[in-house]
C-alpha cells in the first residue's frame, strides 16, 4: 500500500446462525487485517428478500469480551438478551450490546420485514474493561448534511455531531449517503485509523476505487478524509475508525479473549453454567457451541505498521 493509497479488503461469504443460516459478507477479521481501531468484526448482508431466504433467525448464543453494534438499512430485527432487553433494530438506529464477562442474545427478522439489509459489527473491549457487566444502549442519530452527503453518526464524533452511546475506547461509526458525483471532505482525528465499507455505489477513497462490499483501510495520521461518489447513483457506506488497538486478542466463534484457556472456559461455561444468563421469549433451543480445534488457538494482531514501529 502506497503512502496515500487505501488498502482494499475484499469480503468472503459466511453462513450466519446455524442450520437456518443466511449468508453474510465478512470483511473483518481476515488474514490481512484483524482490527480497525477496536472494530474487530464486520458482516454486511442484503438486500435479502425474506420471502426467498427465510430472513434472519439466530437462536440464543453467547458473547464475551466485546460490544455488538447492529445497524440496518432496511427491515427490522427483534433483539432479546439475557439482560432482559427486548428491542427492535430499525433502519437508522443503533443498538449496542455490551457482553463483557458474558451475555447471550437472539436476533430474528420480524414478520413484517420484506427486505433485510444492514451490517453487524463487533468492538473488542480493552483488557481493563473486557469483563464489563452486561449493558444495552439505543440511539437514533439525526442526519447531518455536508457537501452533498447525509451523515448519521452512531458512535463517536463527526461533522459536528456526537453520539451519546458509550464505548470503552475512542471510536467512530457513521453511515454516509453521498449524492451522485458528490465529493465530501471531513475533518477526522489524526490518531484514528479508518475503514470505509461500501454498501452501494462506487467510492473513491484516497484515490483508490472501492466497489460494493469492499472495505478500504487508511492508517492513522490524516486530519481529513475525502470521499467521492464517482457513480451515477447514490452511494452508501459505513465509516469506521479508532486509534490502533495494540492488544493481541484471541477470537473464536462468538468469544473474544486473550488466551486459548479463556476461550475453552467460555465454551464450557456456555455448555454447563449460568455465566451467560437466559434469553426469554425465543421459540426454540439455543445454539450449541461448535467443537474447538485440537491445537491451541493463536492470538491475532494487525500487521506491524512502519509508522508505529519507528516510534
Amino acid at each position: 500500500m502506497g503512502e496515500h493509497e487505501a488498502e482494499v479488503l475484499t469480503a468472503r461469504d459466511v453462513p450466519l446462525g446455524g442450520p437456518r443460516a443466511m449468508t453474510v459478507r465478512r470483511t473483518l477479521p481476515q488474514r490481512a487485517r484483524t482490527l480497525i481501531g477496536a472494530w474487530c468484526f464486520a458482516d454486511h448482508y442484503g438486500p435479502d428478500r425474506v420471502a426467498d431466504s427465510g430472513g434472519m433467525d439466530v437462536a440464543p448464543h453467547p458473547h464475551t469480551g466485546l460490544q455488538t453494534v447492529s445497524w440496518l438499512f432496511s427491515g427490522e430485527i427483534e433483539h432479546r438478551d439475557s439482560l432482559g432487553s427486548h428491542a427492535l433494530v430499525r433502519p437508522g438506529e443503533i443498538n449496542l450490546m455490551t457482553g463483557g464477562h458474558g451475555i447471550s442474545h437472539s436476533e430474528v427478522s420480524t414478520p413484517d420485514t420484506t427486505v433485510l439489509h444492514g451490517v453487524q459489527l463487533w468492538v473488542a473491549l480493552p483488557d481493563a474493561h473486557r469483563h464489563a457487566p452486561r449493558a444495552f444502549q439505543h440511539h437514533a442519530p439525526r442526519p447531518v448534511r455536508v457537501d452533498g452527503a447525509d451523515i448519521r453518526v452512531f458512535l463517536g464524533t463527526l461533522a459536528g455531531d456526537t453520539s451519546p452511546v458509550a464505548t470503552f475506547t475512542p471510536l467512530l461509526g457513521a453511515e454516509l449517503l453521498i449524492d451522485p458525483g458528490a465529493t465530501v471532505t471531513l475533518d477526522v482525528d489524526p490518531a484514528f485509523e479508518h475503514g470505509v465499507l461500501v454498501d452501494e455505489g462506487g467510492i473513491l477513497l484516497a484515490g483508490t476505487a472501492l466497489g460494493r462490499a469492499e472495505l478500504g483501510y487508511l492508517p492513522e495520521g490524516r486530519t481529513t478524509l475525502t470521499l467521492t461518489n464517482d457513480s451515477a447513483d447514490r452511494a452508501r457506506l459505513i465509516l469506521l475508525g479508532g486509534p490502533p488497538f495494540e492488544e493481541e486478542i484471541v477470537m473464536w466463534w462468538n468469544f473474544i479473549a486473550r488466551t486459548d484457556a479463556e476461550i475453552r472456559q467460555a465454551r464450557e461455561d456456555w455448555a454447563t453454567g449460568d455465566r451467560f444468563g437466559e434469553v426469554t421469549g425465543y421459540p426454540g433451543a439455543r445454539l450449541p457451541a461448535p467443537e474447538l480445534p485440537t491445537v491451541p488457538l493463536k492470538a491475532r494482531h494487525n500487521p506491524r505498521h512502519p509508522r508505529r514501529d519507528s516510534r
